[in-house]
């Protein structure tokens, strides 16, 4: 099975080629031959790499930056990825796209299910839903998966930014009034990869549409914070005090829900998946950035 997928260096895509078997090839797609910003470069590079399977995962992903950079962000997310639909469909392949939490507001006081209406915050998560909503219209038979607070031992993250302030700092204020599912970018790869050998396999009995996919279980930054710490420092790695804080004592300019919770029952309704517990994840994630195998 060959999996074409947008993005050289993002946590998904690093991800995925790790944890890519036997009988699994992975294509990373990215610049200069491919350019989510250059719709022209798309299809022709998604055909070059003769997929069986495309991974849209590449995406504009700096939600503050998008508040003051809107066409760029909907370059990306929106027009890119209605495009790379649109060039999986034209080649007859089905396409898996990687969304977010952020399409919802926040406001439910129960975890966020599939059919629940959107309302995006900010810029970031209406250029995402956007990008939904093309998918959609272009491969209506797509797989679309959303996920949130993603983490992995690759790339620029909030576990790894938590270890390398905590050489330094004594204590960091972390906010703990906004609520999700932290998800390892390795345990996103597994699954999508199953999901892949499905719609490649058996594609008549793989189903289509939105799925929510997250780690399992819940927490806030600073519950996370507080993992990523005591997993370091049973490793001998380094570890800082958590001061807890509201949303209201580290302003953003973009608004974060604060509410991310996604419910994956049906997720493993539809394909027996369910996402390892975070805390486990940040565990195993830790033991690779504190000891790194050699």
């Amino acid at each position: 099975m060959r999996i074409a997928v947008t993005g050289r260096n993002g946590q998904v895509v690093t991800s995925l080629i790790e944890r890519a078997g036997v009988g699994v090839e992975v294509i990373a797609l990215g610049r200069p031959e491919m350019d989510l910003g250059d719709l022209a470069t798309i299809a022709p590079a998604i055909a070059a790499a003769r997929p069986d399977v495309v991974v849209s995962a590449a995406a504009y992903t700096a939600v503050d930056r998008a508040e003051s950079e809107e066409e760029a962000a909907f370059a990306v997310n929106a027009a890119g990825a209605g495009a790379v639909a649109a060039a999986a469909q034209a080649l007859g392949v089905p396409v898996i796209h990687i969304s977010t939490d952020y399409v919802f507001d926040g406001t439910k006081p129960d975890p966020y299910v599939e059919s629940d209406p959107v309302a995006p915050l900010g810029v970031y998560g209406r250029s995402k839903l956007a990008g939904e909503q093309l998918v959609l219209a272009t491969a209506p038979d797509a797989v679309i998966l959303r996920t949130a607070w993603v983490y992995s031992p690759f790339g620029v993250n909030f576990v790894k930014t938590m270890l390398r302030l905590a050489e330094t700092r004594e204590e960091l204020g972390v906010v703990a009034d906004q609520i999700g599912n932290p998800t390892s970018a390795l345990d996103i790869a597994d699954a999508v990869l199953a999901i892949a050998f499905r719609l490649y396999s058996a594609p008549d009995t793989a189903p289509r549409g939105i799925f929510h996919m997250t780690g399992t279980g819940e927490g806030s930054w600073a519950d996370l914070a507080e993992a990523v710490f005591a997993a370091s420092a049973a490793l001998g790695g380094p570890a800082t005090q958590v001061r807890k804080i509201t949303t209201a004592d580290y302003p953003t300019p973009a608004a974060r829900p604060a509410n991310s919770r996604l419910c994956c029952d049906r997720l493993y309704e539809a394909y027996g998946l369910r996402l390892p517990a975070w805390r486990d994840a940040v565990k195993a994630t830790a033991a690779r950035l504190v000891a790194p195998v050699l």
